[in-house]
């Protein structure tokens, strides 16, 4: 199944402070996660606490991506960055 991906403006804000090797290293895991949100390749986990409810995945050892599931086709992605996402997402 092919999910419809949102993000919002917290994202996009992240996106831009990428360099332009990690937008490219998103822009393949991201082909991978519309597809399969869970797979292997990704790490993808569930959050907890305040996030509770948020998961997350992995572009590379140090860079995640938080979203939530809108649905049963539809994923919005809040955030892009280091551990620091965590604690700067206002829910």
């Amino acid at each position: 199944m092919k999910y419809v991906i949102g993000v919002t403006s917290e994202f996009r804000r992240d996106y831009r402070k990428l360099s332009e090797e990690l937008k490219g290293k998103l822009k393949h895991k991201g082909k991978i996660f519309a597809e399969s949100p869970f797979h292997p390749f990704l790490r993808t986990h569930t959050l907890s606490g305040k996030l509770a409810g948020f998961w997350s995945f992995s572009i590379d050892n140090r860079i995640r991506v938080m979203f939530e599931f809108c649905g049963e086709t539809k994923i919005l992605l809040h955030r892009v960055g280091d551990h620091s996402i965590y604690r700067k997402q206002h829910g």
